[in-house]
Order: C-alpha cells, then structure tokens, then sequence
C-alpha cells in the first residue's frame, strides 16, 4: 500500500494539475477504492504532521496544493505580484454562470440587466469559466460554464457542492430574476462546437 500511496504523491506533484481517480487506477494497476484509501492516507499523514501541503479533491479526481495559511510566504518568495481581485461585477456574472450553467452570455446580460462583455472576457482571462459548445438557437451563440480552476479557488469539489441560493435574502427584482434564471423552463442544449458561425 505503501508503495501505491508514495506513487499517487510522485505523479500529483510531477502532474502540477488534477488527476482522474480512475487515470491513477490504470496507471498503478489498482482499483479506485485502493486509490481513494491512499489518498486519504496521505492526507491523514500530511495533517498530522502539519506539512506545507494537501492534497484536494477536485471532478472525481486529485491536486497536490500549498495549504492556504502559508500562501502569504508563497508569494512573498516567489516575487508574484498578488492578482487585482474581481470586481462585484464580475463576481456577479460568475455566480450566474455557476448556478445556471450552461449559459450564453445574452441570457446572463438578461439576468444582469446590463451588458457583460467585460466581466465574461474578464472571467475567460482568469480561467475562471471556458466556453462548453453552442446553444442550439439562432446566431448560435456560446455556451460558458465554470472550469477546474473555479473550483480550485472556492474550494469545491464539484459544481453540486455550490451553496443553496438563499432568495429570501435578496432584493424583490434580483430574486426574481435568479428564479427565473434557475427555474426549469429555460434549459438550454448543448451541441458540439463545430460551427464556426
């Protein structure tokens, strides 16, 4: 077990980005329980001896990641300047597309009341959101849905794990929009991104 254990460690360090249980399986002769039992091994070890590193769950797979307490030494060491933060507008358009993906960026600019090529361009950039086919309509417009990366940085596992909306909390105006954002009769279908239109 040992050996499997110290394997998943080498590969998710060397790797730099989430692997599949299922990849790990293949490549370690094994069968996922037996990986999933060593990854919480390793995380077990790396807690109780307080190291610098985790190792995080992410879409069915794994990360090695710096743990966030040490992160201001990080950056201080590397030299990286700190990222200007997102803007509310911004935040705004990603939790649209969050709760509601797939989306295209009219139904958002719907939501939002107000035009978003910004804040989607900005969230592009950032890797926060991708591009996930097109909606079967006219002018076939894209379709943006939340990337690994969004759920590095708000710690999720997947996009299940986002928090209930609490509606109640919100204005009159922008619950109603949300609803209708996340209600049923709007699903949209994806299709393979082969136009070029």
């Amino acid at each position: 077990m040992d050996n499997i254990k110290y394997a998943i460690e080498g590969i998710l360090f060397a790797a730099g980005e989430p692997v599949k249980a299922s990849k790990l399986a293949v490549v370690l002769d094994t069968d996922t329980d037996t990986i999933c039992k060593a990854v919480e091994d390793l995380k077990r070890e790396y807690n109780e001896e307080h190291r610098g590193f985790n190792i995080i769950d992410i879409m069915d797979g794994y990360q090695i990641c710096s743990r966030p307490e040490y992160y201001n030494y990080i950056q201080e060491i590397l030299g990286e300047q700190r990222k200007q933060p997102l803007s509310n507008a911004a935040m705004e358009a990603l939790a649209i597309i969050a709760y509601k993906q797939p989306i295209t960026k009219g139904q958002i600019e719907h939501i939002r009341g107000v035009n978003s090529d910004g804040c989607v361009n900005r969230l592009f950039e950032r890797g926060l959101i991708d591009e996930a086919g097109r909606l079967d309509a006219p002018g076939r417009p894209v379709l943006y849905v939340t990337t690994e990366n969004f759920l590095r940085c708000f710690g999720l596992k997947s996009p299940e794990e986002l928090p209930p909306l609490d509606l109640d909390r919100l204005n009159l105006d922008t619950a109603q929009g949300l609803q209708l954002a996340i209600g049923e009769d709007g699903e949209t279908t994806v299709s393979e991104e082969n136009d070029e239109t």
